[in-house]
Formats: structure tokens, sequence, C-alpha cells
């Protein structure tokens, strides 16, 4: 007798016990949207000069005052699969231009909400995605005419100012001119132009007290401990550097040591002494004045160190001496011997200072030998600190851009209208159902200035009518005036509000790539969670009741 075989109700029941499924427009594609949209609107307070700050508190009870969105999104810990792919989008845009990472988001946003619009319309997803797929390669080709010069020399301060204080405006409206000239300092110096320029080898140094205004730039390295020894200032220094403690170092078997008389124990500890005595004369002997160790600083060793006028300084993490070395032009040694003069370093002063009640050791280079420079930046709390970090650390990205592309574009929503205003017109003469989502693509670049303004305070359909007025007789530079307080508009390039073409060229990239990927989604399986259920109360165990 055959077994008999139920017939299965639906998919579900091919899955495990908890799994779940949805599929079609209204479970899968419009929930997906839906979440999506909510995303792009919580960040899009935070774009532009006037962005409004999100306290965010992670998971390990850390507070974060900010508009940047990366830092929202990064610890928010976004869980929804669709939502994933847009923070995935906004990642994937900081590592590439280091800026940008908002406007993917409201222009992802933006892109989802007209979508939504058209599946009510009645086009079928498969046309939505077609029409986002032909504007996006459109807007990139009107992108490429919308360029209005390129920084020509790299090593011009007044050139590469221009982009790199645009940049940082976002993050810190009023502080921009003076930040964005330290960190336009700190670039150039160690800017050689023969080899690609690294974001690490700008240095930050926080050090709580004063003001923004009183953030300096140094050529070298800054860090916050003391040295170990009596000496606290050298010039001309030749620096030995260790990766190893400065210590007496444990046998690795047992050794047993009969003493009989108390000569032989005078003679024991002489003996010791007389040994590290000559391990740090040698290293005196090899014109060395600092000793840098990546361990901890014996008694002994430190004795001998003020004796021979060596200075000691203890560098606990291992990144630190390796960036120590690149800044003095020495070579990490794992053991304690004298080293050759291709192994040691030069810094031309190394001293400790005290600034605002922060003892800090000092590796300063006069001239531009320097590999590494060090931003130390003042405030007053650790949050304000860390906001300008990300604003310092926007503006290095925006100089590393620059060498890989020095296109430039006009700022404050200018380039968003202009290409608005071509992509419709090309969308007119497009024929077929992918017309309507072309239209809709020109649409959401409305989005991004919309923002600025709405963040500002001004009207924002006010001040879109007049942009598109202005635009359509010919001012292709004309963008948002925020400091009008009225629904004015301003000549970009003439106000020195520059961004740059990589930027824009990513961010609509991978904004529209995200949102595509979004829409193919038809079907959500959600297998059951490993583990077994959730404890319902979070008790500590290791308290007692």
């Amino acid at each position: 007798m055959a077994m008999h075989i139920p017939k299965a109700p639906g998919f579900v029941s091919m899955l495990k016990d908890g799994a779940r499924h949805f599929s079609g427009l209204e479970e899968a594609v419009l929930r997906n949207v839906d979440a999506c949209k909510e995303l792009a609107q919580t960040t899009r307070s935070a774009y532009g000069p006037y962005g409004q700050n999100k306290m965010v508190i992670n998971h390990l009870d850390k507070l974060f005052v900010t508009n940047d969105a990366a830092t929202i999104l990064r610890e928010l810990e976004v869980q929804h699969p669709a939502a994933k792919m847009l923070v995935m989008a906004s990642h994937q845009q900081e590592q590439e231009c280091g800026d940008g990472t908002n406007m993917v988001l409201v222009f992802a946003g933006a892109l989802l909400k007209a979508a939504e619009d058209l599946i009510s319309m009645g086009l079928s997803v498969t046309e939505i995605i077609d029409g986002y797929e032909q504007g996006c390669k459109k807007a990139l080709d009107i992108l490429g005419d919308l360029v209005i010069g390129e920084v020509k020399d790299m090593s011009k301060k007044e050139e590469v100012l221009k982009p790199i204080r645009a940049s940082v405006m976002s993050k810190q409206y009023g502080n921009e001119d003076f930040l964005a000239s330290i960190i336009t300092d700190a670039c150039l110096s160690i800017y050689k132009g023969k080899y690609a320029f690294n974001v690490d080898n700008v240095r930050v140094s926080k050090i709580v007290g004063q003001g923004v205004h009183n953030s300096t730039v140094l050529h070298g390295m800054v860090f916050k401990r003391h040295v170990e020894g009596d000496v606290s200032k050298v010039t001309d220094a030749k620096l030995a550097i260790y990766t190893c403690p400065l210590d007496l170092l444990q046998t690795e078997t047992k050794g047993t040591v009969l003493i009989k008389t108390a000569q032989e124990l005078l003679d024991y500890s002489t003996g010791e002494e007389d040994q590290v005595e000559a391990h740090v004369k040698s290293i005196a002997d090899a014109g060395c004045n600092v000793i840098v160790s990546g361990g901890k600083v014996g008694e002994l060793y430190l004795h001998y160190c003020n004796k021979y006028n060596l200075m000691v300084v203890r560098l606990t993490s291992k990144f630190d001496i390796r960036r120590l070395c690149k800044t003095v032009g020495a070579t990490p040694l794992p053991r304690l011997t004298p080293p050759t003069p291709d192994e040691a370093g030069h810094c031309d002063l190394v001293k400790v200072d005290e600034i605002g009640g922060t003892s800090v050791v000092i590796f300063k280079q006069d001239n531009d030998e320097s590999a590494i420079a060090t931003i130390v930046i003042r405030g007053a709390t650790d949050n304000i600190m860390d906001d300008i970090e990300r604003a310092v650390d926007d503006g290095v990205n925006t100089f590393k851009a620059l060498t890989k592309n020095k296109k430039l574009v006009a700022g404050a929503g200018a380039t968003e209208i202009e290409l608005a205003k071509r992509l419709a017109s090309y969308g007119e003469t497009c024929p077929g159902l992918e017309q309507y989502a072309i239209k809709k693509f020109a649409e959401a670049f409305e989005a991004l200035p919309m923002a600025i303004a709405e963040n500002t305070g001004i009207k924002a359909t006010e001040v879109l009518s007049k942009l598109y007025a202005v635009h359509e007789e010919g001012q292709q530079n004309a963008g948002i005036d925020i400091e009008a307080g009225s629904p004015e508009v301003i000549d970009s390039v003439e106000a020195g509000i520059l961004d740059l073409y990589l930027t824009k060229y990513w961010a609509i990239k991978f904004a529209s790539t995200a949102s595509c990927t979004i829409l193919r989604v038809d079907q959500i399986i959600m297998a059951k969670p490993a583990g077994g259920p959730k404890p319902k109360n979070s008790k500590n165990w290791d308290e007692d009741d």
C-alpha cells in the first residue's frame, strides 16, 4: 500500500517550522520600499550645512552626537535586509570617496518613493528598472558636461582649499574656513606627488580644552603620554626604535643558581648590572639619544638610560610604532641591539609638552621630510572633538579623491537641478513606458536641494521654482543661498562652493544600483533563527540577589 503524501498547502510548508515567507508587490516590493524610505527620511534631516544632529546610543552605551550619515548607520545596526542594501551602498560610497554618504541615502530614498508612485500607476517593476538604468546612464553622461573646471596644481593651497571647504562645511558649518585651511596644510605637507596619497598619514590627536580655533597642525606625531626617564627634551634626535620590552627577559627554561657566599651573590647581581649597562652604553655609543620601546621599561634599564642621558618613550601600540618609524625614517628592531646608521631614525625635536593639562610627547620635523602630519584638535567635550574628527576625515578623503580625479562641479544643489532639468527633457524624447521612469528619475534629483532648503528653514517649493527659472535662462551654476534667510539663489562657482565630480558620480551610481536591486526582489524568505528561545529578562547572573 502506497504511503499517502499530503498536498502542500503553500510554500511555507516546505520550510522548517518558524520560517516566514512574503511574496508579491504588496508583501515584498512595497514592504522593502517602505523600510528604505523610512531610513532615508531619518538621515534626510541631517543633509547639508544646516543638517540636524542625531543622538545615537549604540549597544555599548556609547553616545554619538553627529550629522554624519556613515557614523549614524554604522552605530544603528540596521537589521531590515532591504534597508541593509542601502547601508551597504552608503558604506561603499564612504570607501570610494570618503564623502557623500547621505547623498546616496537621500537620492536612493527619492528613487524608491518615485518607484512606488509608478507601481500605483500600473507600471511593472521591470519597466521601472529599465527606465532607472537608462536614466542613470544618461545622468552620468550629463554630469560630464557639467564639469566647471579642475584643480590644475595640487601643490597650490588656494586651488585645493575650495573643494575641501565645501566638504567640511556640511559637517562643521561656521568653522569650515579654519578647518579647511589646517586640513589642506596637513595634506600638502605630506603630499609629494610621486606616490599615492594615503589618508592614514594624516593623524588626529584630540585634547580636551579651549576651542576649535585653537587646533593646530604639526609635522610629525603627537602621543598623549609622558616619557619614562628624566630627559624630557632632545633636539636633533637620533632614535632607536624597539618592538620588544626594555627589560631583562625571562629564560624559556627554568634555571637554578646555587650561591654559597655573600661575594657570589654580589658578583651575580653585578654581572647582571654590567650586562644592562653594556647594552645601554652600546646604544648611546651608536649616537642614539632617544629610545622608543614597544613594551615595558625595567627600572634597571631606566637607571642606566638616565645615566647616559637617553630619553625613553614607551608606546604600547604596534601601529603607533609603525607610523613613528615612517615619520622618522627608522627600522623597528626586535632585539636590544645597537642600531646601524640605516636603522636609526632622525627627528629635529623630541620633547614633552603640556596641552590643556594633558601631557604629550611631540616628535616634530621642522622641514618637509616627515611622511606623517598630525592635527591636534581642541574642543570643550569629547563629542565635539569626535564630530570635528569626522569633518577632518571627510576633508582628507576629499584631498585623496582629488589625486584620483581633479574635476569639479558646482555645489549648493546647482548640479542636481541641472541634471533634473536635462534628464526630464531627455525623458520626453524616449518612446515606450520607460519614459515615465526616466522622468521620475529626474524628479528624484530635486530631493537633494529640497533637503538643503528644508533643513535651512526656507520654503523648499519656492526655492525649487526659482532654481528652475534661472536654470532655464542658462545659469547652470545657480544654487541655493542658505545665508539669505529667504528663498534666494546664488552663483555657487563665484561663492566658491564646489563639489567633486567623483563624489557625485559614485553617489548617483551607487544609489541607482541599490534602488534597482531592491526593486528586483519579489520574494522574502526568512528561515527560522538559530538557537533556542531568547531569555525573557536581562538578569546578570554574576550579581548576587
